[in-house]
């Protein structure tokens, strides 16, 4: 196989890069508050906060925790509840027309005296806003797909950039910015810097934020292949008319998985669960588990556990990937890190594209002289 010249991966870097570099710009800048999305909500005024009580305060009956909520829109329908992580003492509602209603309502509530807090909108505010920007573009499925292209030209770009650096340098030494050589140079060196030393932390969070794109289509692929074989017993038979005590029926799951925290659960009928079952997702209590769910199935008619099992290893990869995509499974400082790489890399990024255009505006005259 004949290598693949200087000259060639020249041209890979160069066409990557721009393709990909607008849109990884503005993945970067909505990146940024994305990082700090819970501290700027608190800002902004949209965070929810239980109110302080005991540490011993025993935590309401789970169905008059929903009772509280479907008491606000009582023609519509539970689809999820769920816990963060570090706010135990409140649940989170989401009440829809249907199992897929896209325009649910959603509603935070006290896991203690099962009062309503506050109805959050995440549609339209700010991070809400960036986080479509980032993830989507608006655009569902499709703009998922075409960020995760870009994401893939990223990857191309700092591997040929890898790959063209050695030869580049070998007359410099490392770290080197030729300021005396004018602005165009100067900014070269600079991009080479910044460039060589975000490469690690580049590559990581392009190749996971690419992996996050495919979520869509790897949760289907599990709902039509071992979701399936979970609920295939129940086919054919008529969803129950009356739903059984969610008190109950997550007390079993927890004496059942020992050692484990209720991450969500998602209602019959949802994407998540089956017209007969709560889909229950546990989690650990780690920093890592605490990303990790395992499904357990519970019959929404007796409240008894039908099936559970861990998930396929692509799933678990992109759990795995979310974190290392946001940095925000290591505190505080965790972020800070995080947020510096991503202006390190914006000017890497900004710094390209003005070679690009300068590079243009030289050649000009250049090519008028001749």
């Amino acid at each position: 196989m004949t290598p693949i010249t200087v000259r060639r991966w020249a041209w890979i870097h160069k066409w990557s890069s721009l393709v990909c570099t607008v849109f990884m710009l503005l993945l970067c800048l909505t990146g940024l508050p994305l990082i700090y999305h819970h501290e700027i909500d608190h800002l902004l005024g949209n965070g929810i906060e239980a109110p302080q009580m005991p540490h011993a305060t025993p935590k309401a009956d789970l169905d008059t925790v929903i009772a509280a909520g479907k008491a606000l829109y009582p023609g519509k329908m539970m689809m999820y509840m769920s816990q963060e992580a570090d706010e135990p003492n409140i649940w989170n509602l989401t009440l829809g027309d249907n199992p897929t209603d896209e325009g649910y309502k959603s509603i935070a509530v006290d896991a203690r005296t099962a009062k309503v807090l506050a109805q959050p909108s995440f549609e339209g505010s700010f991070i809400g806003v960036m986080f479509h920007l980032h993830v989507d573009l608006y655009a569902g499925l499709w703009g998922k797909l075409f960020l995760g292209l870009m994401g893939l030209l990223l990857v191309i770009a700092i591997i040929s950039g890898v790959v063209l650096y050695a030869p580049f340098m070998r007359k410099l030494d490392f770290g080197e910015v030729r300021r005396e050589r004018g602005p165009r140079v100067k900014w070269l060196d600079l991009h080479n810097l910044l460039g060589i030393v975000t490469l690690t932390w580049a590559l990581v969070v392009g190749a996971t934020g690419m992996i996050n794109t495919w979520a869509d289509l790897l949760l289907k692929y599990w709902q039509f292949t071992e979701m399936a074989e979970m609920i295939a017993p129940y086919k054919g038979q008529s969803p129950p008319a009356v739903l059984g005590s969610m008190q109950k029926s997550l007390a079993n799951v927890v004496a059942a998985e020992p050692g484990m925290k209720i991450g969500f659960v998602a209602f019959p009928g949802t994407p998540f669960a089956s017209p007969h079952h709560y889909g229950v997702f546990m989690r650990g209590d780690t920093a890592l588990t605490s990303r990790l769910y395992k499904p357990v199935l519970i019959d929404a008619q007796t409240t008894a556990i039908t099936d559970r099992r861990a998930l396929p290893w692509y799933l678990t990869v992109l759990l795995i990937s979310q974190p290392l995509h946001f940095g925000d499974y290591g505190g505080g400082w965790m972020q800070l890190l995080w947020a510096l790489l991503d202006v390190a890399t914006i000017i890497v990024l900004g710094s390209g594209l003005y070679l690009w255009l300068k590079r243009g505006v030289n050649a000009k005259p250049a090519g008028a002289a001749q």
